[in-house]
């Protein structure tokens, strides 16, 4: 059998699962009496950046919530109604009741555009 490198060796480590690491570690826990119990907190400082980059890039699906109404608050409703389809009461309600949530589920090209159409009547929407 050929022997690894270092470096091949970690390269092999950087393709593994969390579950296939965590077999591995447990390997050498009982293989040779040690404890990995120190690299732990290190090992999962380091897998969660990575895992909240990944889970950033997979978001498909925003919420537009609108936070600040603005000095034109007639304009906002009318912006409200066409993008939600909601009557002129539960238009005025939700401008009322603000920073609440707009629309459930748009996508991030959508988000943008519903993001400009409050940005000229000088409301302020985010998208979560």
């Amino acid at each position: 059998m050929e022997k690894l490198t270092k470096e091949q060796f970690f390269a092999h480590l950087d393709t593994l699962t969390m579950l296939e690491l965590s077999d591995y570690i447990k390997e050498f826990e009982s293989r040779y009496g040690i404890s990995a119990a120190a690299a732990a907190p290190v090992m999962m400082a380091g897998a969660a950046p990575a895992a909240e980059a990944a889970k950033a890039e997979e978001k498909t699906e925003f919420t537009a919530v609108l936070k600040t109404v603005g000095d034109k608050k007639i304009n906002v409703i009318k912006v409200v109604r066409e993008v939600t389809s909601l009557g002129l009461k539960e238009a005025k309600d939700l401008v009322d009741g603000a920073p609440k949530a707009l629309k459930e589920g748009v996508t991030k090209e959508e988000g943008e555009a519903i993001k400009a159409k409050f940005a000229e009547v000088g409301a302020v929407i985010e998208l979560q």
